[in-house]
């Protein structure tokens, strides 16, 4: 581990670009690298230079704030923001030159506002939803929306440069749903072509559609998780070309002899069977360690996996070591690429009964985060 560090979270950049180059010369088309929710985990603004650096045509992000945030970095890549409520601040948007999302003409017309406010004329993407039923216009709302948004354009206020929707099962390929999102996407599609709508390019597939479904590709591609290394379909990233980027990390901060029987942790869930060495890891559920995985989630220490034993507490948790050879200051690992024979964040998703997405995006608190390698460095 770094100098003192008493847990950090270590992001490969060069894994970052190397996933997202991968991935671009899969489907040879633009690339949309989402970097949302603080690049997944793994920081806004170093994992979209990384992404840059590997090939990424644009980027994506959910609320107007970290869209600002890469601009503010100096990030100049084209960028799209979706998530929004009612008075967003769309004329911040159109001044960093962001493409925005709408979902209802009442959100396009505070859109247009803006246009009109700034004297810009705004690029905006329309969110069908297709069978989500999460963002974007329903069936029976997309013809007004399309309307207004045709009018708007021929005003000059906006651009439509984007018709666009999200999958709810794309990681299950063969899901029936799938072949009726498509088809509900097309009808919405040629509905925007025949209002005149002619320019916008269509995305739709997000990363499970990116390694799965190249009938989903369109003009472009959205992968989020995937940029990161991790498989959207459960599996083994390597079969992708992909390597987990994530490696988390602590230092034991004590270790102990005990007797059997001993109680561990709150609750006493944990009682060795002989008498063994605890060691105890110095990060908690305050750092985005699921208490969940208390008595269930595997751990790197001594070069074996441990499961945690006991109750994972707020800033801590311990591991049965057995006989093994420990001293305070050890590295443990809790999940990383897995070629070091650490257990990946997939480990973790399946012994907590979540899946790595949650993990990556919480893990956090009081680690430090430190990056390796040189994709994007500035």
């Amino acid at each position: 581990m770094n100098g003192g560090a008493r847990a950090e979270v270590v992001v490969d950049l060069d894994a970052i670009a190397a996933n997202t180059a991968a991935l671009r010369e899969r489907v040879g088309r633009p690339l949309m690298a989402v970097v949302k929710a603080d690049g997944y985990g793994h920081g806004l603004v170093p994992a979209a230079r990384a992404a840059l650096a590997g090939g990424a045509d644009a980027l994506g992000v959910a609320v107007l704030e970290e869209a600002l945030a890469l601009r503010a970095a100096g990030v100049p890549a084209p960028l799209l923001a979706w998530l929004h409520t009612p008075g967003t601040d769309y004329a911040a948007a159109l001044t960093a030159d962001v493409e925005v999302s709408v979902n209802a003409e009442w959100a396009l017309a505070e859109v247009v506002a803006a246009a009109r406010a700034t004297g810009r004329t705004a690029a905006v993407h329309l969110f069908a939803d297709t069978g989500l039923s999460r963002e974007g216009a329903t069936e029976a709302e997309w013809p007004g929306l399309v309307a207004a948004a045709a009018r708007a354009q021929a005003d000059g206020d906006v651009a439509v440069v984007g018709l666009w929707s999200h999958m709810a099962y794309a990681d299950a390929p063969t899901h029936p749903t799938i072949g009726a999102q498509v088809r509900a996407f097309e009808e919405a599609v040629a509905l925007a072509r025949a209002a005149g709508l002619r320019e916008a390019r269509l995305h739709l597939a997000n990363s499970a559609a990116t390694v799965a479904l190249p009938d989903t590709w369109y003009d472009m591609v959205r992968p989020g998780i995937a940029v990161y290394g991790l498989d959207p379909l459960g599996g083994d990233p390597a079969a992708h070309g992909l390597r987990p980027a994530m490696t988390v990390r602590a230092r034991a901060a004590l270790t102990k002899r005990v007797p059997a029987g001993v109680g561990v942790s709150y609750g006493h869930t944990y009682f060795p069977e002989r008498e063994t060495t605890l060691l105890l890891v110095p990060v908690g559920y305050a750092d985005g360690v699921p208490r969940a995985a208390g008595n269930r989630a595997p751990v790197l220490a001594a070069g074996v996996h441990r499961t945690i034993a006991g109750r994972v507490c707020m800033d801590q948790f311990v591991l049965d070591v057995g006989d093994a050879e420990v001293h305070a200051g050890d590295e443990v690992v809790l999940w990383g690429p897995g070629d070091g024979g650490e257990p990946t964040a997939q480990d973790w998703a399946d012994a907590v009964d979540t899946i790595h997405y949650e993990l990556v995006t919480r893990i956090g608190g009081r680690f430090t985060r430190r990056y390796v390698g040189s994709a994007g460095a500035v």
